[in-house]
């Protein structure tokens, strides 16, 4: 069956209907009939491929189905800790999280010295806490069951799943657009399905003495981004350990693993850093360029002979795998195969999974027990413009020298440059505004302010542009920032985009049986950059200049001292011309256009002119996404329901 989900957990409240439901939690294809031995130690019970945590009445508390993930869990009293994340944690290490844990501030101190990678479900006095990351790369959705209560889990269409959730057209239709800002970006696509915000934690308390009723959940706040204030030096230093300590919980102690390797800055600072983890055999991939100017297979190979040449006597075995460009498929190819993931929502990265999963169906055939990549580090060390309205406040000269500098390579105009830096819209204001009917001058138009103006698509109906607007409007009403300083809230934001983006990577590799990670999306990165100085951490005259400087001494200096980022804009027009008559088959019988969304005459007129101007200026990724997760979405579960494979008997304490 198409799009099942894989690896899932949900948290449930202690009452009999709370252990109802976890009986009704879809099962796997792949998990039906087998069984493993149990893989953790503690207060749970594992049957088959369910893990299930118990409340002290011994009703099930969490109940996980983790495919590639580990699950740590501890109980003291009727406390307890379960860690959901890319490596176990040690009993001794979650004892000391637990017993410094008198309350979420606390329990948060404690897991502050863990790498920032993990789901984190607690019960203190009574109550469930749970988050997810402060990156977006681990969230937490809930619903109210119409029996059980507030149910939590990591994966919006198990609780969609429970609920009989219908989908919410307004939150598909804001998917349509190319970038979907804060706070709009946390509308789950099913009515009564809510997310929580990145950087906040759901509080569920228990029911009242001698009563069934239990009040709803809670959001808090339990992450702020710490004050730029660290010298070069010092937070390099800092950046530098936590990207090291990320890649060891990822990788540490496996003996085959694999990374990409594109050529790029990013991933040659993965594939240096997996090495120090001693692993006995490394595997490096990179996909050769259609583009004869591309440079990034040249630096692939300058950075392979760099780590042969600089091998200690320890040194894994290395393996340099080129994946011909002509094996490389071009975008909008095999649009079928993203049925074989349910992914949380549509997410544009869906016209290249066949690209995905060729890169990583080859590092899966070397062996590799994990797959690392370099995705996050555009989002987290590259820096953008709009940082520099928060620089010009407290240091107005070098701010404009700067902007000096990146209006050059931009081509800003000069007054419209400075007439962006003055000013002082609120965020609500600009959110009201940043949909509009106008076409965007979007190559020559400052980058100042809280986000990116877009308009909507041609192809989009009246009613899904209405849709959208309605929906701006509303979050403009009561929303706020991620940080008061507008360079600070666009970082966090792009960060928290790419690594929404990024879960349909592991997606796939979850299809293909290889854990696939983006170590840098670990919150503990994120802060250690943030905490740097602004004007040392990004310039318009050097190329992440915080993270070369963290990787020095790890990754020769020659491979740190490159500038240039290749681009494969053209294999995705080529895609287009390639893939028409995919494309065409895709809008025939469009959901979408069942959906009253797009006009699906249009797109079938666009896909016999894939050179159109229409499709220069308007990008069709996400349009795509959105009719292949609706398809999907539509068909995910299995038509027979599988019987529970944990009772609440076998799962208690």
């Amino acid at each position: 069956m198409p799009g099942q989900l894989r690896d899932y957990f949900v948290v449930l409240p202690d009452s009999a209907a709370g252990a109802a439901a976890a009986g009704q939690l879809p099962v796997p294809e792949a998990a039906a009939g087998r069984s493993s031995a149990p893989d953790a130690a503690g207060p749970a019970r594992e049957v088959g491929d369910t893990l299930t945590v118990a409340h002290p009445s011994g009703r099930p508390w969490v109940v996980a189905r983790p495919l590639v993930r580990k699950v740590s869990h501890l109980a003291r009293g009727e406390d307890a800790l379960v860690l959901i994340g890319p490596d176990r944690v040690p009993d001794a290490v979650l004892a000391d999280v637990l017993e410094g844990a008198r309350d979420r501030t606390g329990l948060e101190r404690g897991l502050a010295r863990l790498p920032g990678l993990y789901h984190v479900v607690a019960r203190l006095s009574g109550k469930s806490w749970i988050r997810g990351t402060a990156t977006g790369l681990r969230r937490i959705y809930h619903a109210r069951h119409p029996a059980a209560g507030t149910i939590a889990s990591d994966r919006p269409a198990v609780l969609a799943r429970l609920i009989g959730a219908p989908l919410d057209e307004s939150a598909l239709a804001l998917r349509l657009l190319d970038f979907l800002p804060h706070p709009l970006s946390r509308r789950a696509v099913w009515r009564g399905v809510h997310e929580t915000g990145a950087g906040y934690g759901l509080a569920l308390p228990v029911a009242a003495p001698g009563t069934a009723a239990v009040p709803g959940p809670t959001e808090h706040r339990w992450w702020e981004p710490p004050p730029g204030e660290l010298p070069l030096a010092e937070g390099a230093r800092k950046v530098g350990e936590a990207i090291a300590a990320s890649v060891r919980a990822h990788v540490g102690g496996l003996d085959r693993i694999s990374c990409e390797l594109s050529g790029g800055l990013d991933s040659t600072v993965l594939a240096f850093a997996a090495r120090e983890t001693g692993p006995a055999s490394l595997s490096l991939l990179t996909v050769a360029a259609r583009d004869r100017y591309s440079e990034d297979e040249t630096w692939a190979r300058k950075a392979v002979e760099a780590a042969r040449n600089t091998a200690a006597g320890t040194a894994p075995a290395l393996d340099h795998h080129v994946v011909p460009a002509a094996d490389a498929p071009y975008f909008y190819a095999d649009l079928a195969s993203t049925a074989a993931e349910l992914n949380d929502e549509p997410l544009p990265v869906a016209p290249g999974r066949a690209r995905a999963e060729l890169l990583l169906g080859r590092a899966r055939a070397t062996g590799s027990r994990y797959h690392l990549t370099g995705y996050g580090g555009d989002e987290i060390f590259l820096g953008l413009p709009h940082a520099y309205q928060d620089l010009f406040h407290g240091n107005p000269f070098t701010a404009w020298s700067r902007l000096g500098g990146l209006r050059h390579q931009l081509g800003w105009p000069l007054l419209p440059t400075l007439k962006a830096l003055l000013d002082r819209s609120t965020f609500p204001r600009w959110l009201a505004g940043a949909v509009t009917a106008a076409p965007q001058p979007v190559a020559r138009t400052p980058l100042l302010s809280w986000g990116v103006r877009q308009s909507p698509h041609p192809w989009l109906t009246e009613r899904a542009k209405t849709l959208i607007a309605e929906e701006f409007r509303a979050a403009a009403e009561h929303a706020e920032p991620i940080d008061p300083w507008r360079g600070r809230h666009v970082d966090i934001d792009g960060v928290r985009m790419g690594a929404r983006h990024f879960q349909a990577m592991e997606d796939i590799g979850m299809t293909l049986g290889l854990p696939v990670a983006a170590p840098l999306y670990d919150d503990r990165v994120l802060e250690a950059t943030l905490a740097v100085r602004l004007p040392e951490r990004i310039s318009p005259w050097s190329y992440k200049p915080l993270l070369v400087e963290a990787m020095r001494g790890v990754v020769p200096d020659a491979l740190l001292a490159r500038t240039t980022k290749d681009h494969m804009s053209s294999d995705e027009h080529q895609g287009l011309r390639e893939h028409a008559p995919e494309l065409a088959e895709l809008w025939t019988g469009s959901r979408l256009a069942e959906h009253g969304l797009v006009d699906s005459r249009q797109l079938l007129r666009l896909a016999a002119e894939p050179f159109s101007p229409v499709l220069v200026e308007h990008s069709i990724s996400s349009t795509v996404a959105g009719e292949t997760w609706l398809r999907t979405a539509e068909n995910a579960w299995p038509t027979s329901e599988s019987a529970p494979t944990t009772t609440p008997s076998e799962a208690s304490l």
